[in-house]
């Protein structure tokens, strides 16, 4: 329900329960999304602030501050804009960071904004250095300057801009230099949803994808979502493929457990890669401590893999930790592999058992 888009590529675009959106998601999102705030679901100090912000300018006249959402793919900040807009009375525009690469981009996307218009920038933190100085001026004075010629000839042309409300997306908000993210007028943190968030989402979306499923099934679902609704509403389709296909359509926890055991997402949202990873870690290295390199080698994917699309997961799942000596895996992966750790003194574990004392 509440997403947002991220770029990835390889094997996190493949997975189910990658918060990237694929094809799919961005087809079905635009039926799904929210439309006003009294819609948006969990984020809650964020949606309560946002409110204040933009009936504030409404009073006002005014269009409303400059926005800066951070936060993981698949938590709404897409939605949040486009809502922002909405709640505006404004036309929105979208575009992304790695697509303004020169300054004159941005230029041309400014020049040809509506008074009040909402310009959404995603991934804000990969746009090209001399666009992101060129932003300075626009958002602080409405005002760009337009260099024409090249050399000791080049002049600069001053362009007034119409008042407008950038929001700003990131996932990596520290990537942010502090002249650009000092000049939104209001920041927000998006944080992971809890269960019972999530389980409103599926419910909602349920009813807009006329699914007929009941409390303990979104419950199935939203445990097994990673704390993201856009993974919760990818999940909650091929459940309902799966109930459709061999059952009598409706979603209970048998059917919703039956259904995501087939695409190999576990109680907790581990998919193949992930238990793989884990696997490696606990049978093949008695736990750990592991480099990454070594691991990415045991489970056959690239260094890059292992540590973007895996470890941040198991890490806020308290089942890997990453420590000067390699990755290790704590106590609750074991458990819940079902597996018992081997005893400090046993040989073969980790990679001071494979080479000796």
């Amino acid at each position: 329900m509440n997403w947002d888009d991220e770029t990835d590529t390889g094997t996190a675009a493949e997975r189910l329960v990658a918060p990237a959106a694929d094809g799919e998601d961005t087809a079905v999102e635009a039926a799904l999304r929210p439309k006003d705030l009294s819609e948006f679901v969990g984020q809650e100090k964020v949606r309560q602030q946002l409110d204040l912000v933009l009936k504030a300018a409404r009073q006002r006249g005014a269009t409303a501050d400059h926005v800066l959402l951070s936060g993981a793919p698949g938590l709404g900040k897409t939605t949040l804009s486009m809502i922002i807009a909405a709640e505006m009375g404004a036309p929105i525009r979208i575009t992304s960071g790695p697509a303004i690469q020169h300054a004159g981009d941005l230029a041309a996307i400014l020049s040809s904004l509506q008074e009040g218009e909402v310009l959404f920038l995603d991934e804000i933190h990969r746009m090209s250095r001399p666009a992101e100085e060129m932003l300075y001026m626009a958002m602080e004075d409405f005002r760009v300057d337009v260099i024409v010629g090249k050399g000791p000839g080049a002049t600069a042309i001053p362009l007034e801009l119409p008042p407008f409300t950038l929001v700003g997306a990131t996932t990596r908000a520290g990537l942010l230099p502090p002249p650009l993210r000092d000049r939104f007028g209001f920041t927000a943190h998006m944080e992971f949803y809890e269960p019972a968030e999530l389980q409103r989402v599926i419910h909602r979306s349920a009813g807009l994808l006329d699914v007929e499923i009941d409390t303990a099934g979104a419950a199935e679902i939203a445990g097994r979502s990673r704390g993201t609704p856009r993974i919760a509403n990818r999940l909650l389709r091929r459940v309902r493929d799966y109930a459709q296909v061999r059952a009598d359509g409706v979603i209970t926890r048998e059917i919703a457990a039956a259904a995501l055991g087939v695409y190999e997402v576990d109680s907790r949202g581990l998919d193949r890669l992930d238990r793989a990873v884990l696997e490696a870690l606990l049978k093949l290295f008695g736990g750990g401590p592991v480099g990454l390199s070594t691991l990415a080698v045991a489970v056959g994917e690239e260094r890059e893999t292992v540590e973007e699309v895996a470890e941040p997961f198991l890490v806020r799942e308290g089942l890997l930790a990453r420590t000067p000596r390699g990755r290790v895996a704590t106590p609750a992966a074991w458990a819940h592999l079902g597996l018992v750790p081997p005893g400090p003194a046993a040989p073969g574990s980790g990679q001071q058992g494979l080479f000796g004392p």
